[in-house]
């Protein structure tokens, strides 16, 4: 099931002129790039089973390849509604048929989070409406069901409010008087996160550093354009070189024991002597 939901995602994204890479193993199944937009996807059956580990390092590697970290689920217990995003460990999570319209740039305007189903109101189009419509305010909180005080405060700032309120205004304003769920919009600053001498180096070299354990390299570095992924192993994963390619990345491979072959690589030792950033960026420019 999760299968063929992933190969659907992934052909659609083709069609939709993105350049993919697919993972295995990993805490994505898709990187998806189509000009400066990258997605960063996990497919599942269901969405409910994601760990907060696989959630959080998905986050955490988003913020640094200023990727929107999305979840695309047929289900999260029960089946996932059209038109409607939810939400897991902080990851905004969808049906593949809102996904796509999301694609097209058909935002839905429905979240659903801990007080049920919400939309997001815009204060000041809504009282646009209501006065090209003619409706007073009493009139108006009338057929809404709250106080002409609520309205007020509905019309003086951006609020959440029930479906049941939501679908009243929708029948009498359209949804220009709602803000979109703009899944793509979803960003997180890079944090360092690091327990190795490794990473430790890397911030200490003035770049933001996170260790990664469900991703194909070891740690992601970050120094204001300047993106490298590293792997500490002797044996180098076959997916680093396609996956740094389509995020235009430098990669690195701090070996233990025996050097790979044909792309930059040093040991723990040489990395460490490493003073200046620039330094270790020449490094890797020159290879």
């Amino acid at each position: 099931m999760k299968q063929t939901l992933l190969d659907k995602v992934c052909i659609f994204l083709l069609r939709k002129g993105f350049t993919l890479k697919n993972l295995t193993r990993a805490c994505f199944d898709a990187l998806a790039r189509r000009n400066e937009q990258i997605l960063l996807i996990k497919v599942l059956e269901d969405a409910n089973s994601i760990t907060r580990q696989y959630a959080e390092e998905m986050i955490a590697v988003a913020s640094y390849i200023n990727a929107s970290p999305l979840i695309v689920a047929e289900k999260a217990g029960n089946s996932l509604d059209e038109n409607i995003v939810y939400s897991r460990f902080g990851i905004y999570t969808l049906n593949y048929s809102t996904f796509a319209s999301c694609i097209h740039n058909k935002f839905p305007f429905v979240k659903r989070g801990k007080a049920g189903l919400t939309a997001s109101l815009i204060g000041k189009k809504l009282r646009e409406k209501r006065e090209e419509l003619g409706f007073s305010l009493n009139a108006l909180s009338k057929k809404v069901g709250v106080t002409s005080r609520m309205m007020v405060k509905y019309e003086n700032e951006n609020s959440e409010i029930t479906i049941n309120k939501a679908m009243k205004l929708y029948d009498l304003f359209g949804h220009d008087v709602f803000n979109e769920v703009n899944i793509f919009a979803q960003r997180a600053l890079p944090k360092s996160s690091f327990e190795t001498e490794v990473s430790r180096k890397y911030v200490e070299l003035g770049f933001d550093a996170t260790e990664t354990k469900k991703t194909p390299f070891d740690i992601i570095a970050k120094k204001g354009d300047e993106l490298i992924l590293t792997e500490v192993s002797d044996k180098v994963n076959p997916q680093m070189q396609s996956l740094s390619k389509l995020l235009e990345a430098d990669n690195l491979v701090i070996f233990r024991q025996k050097k790979p072959k044909d792309i930059p690589s040093m040991t723990k030792e040489e990395f460490m002597d490493f003073d200046k950033a620039n330094e270790l960026v020449r490094f890797l420019k020159e290879f």
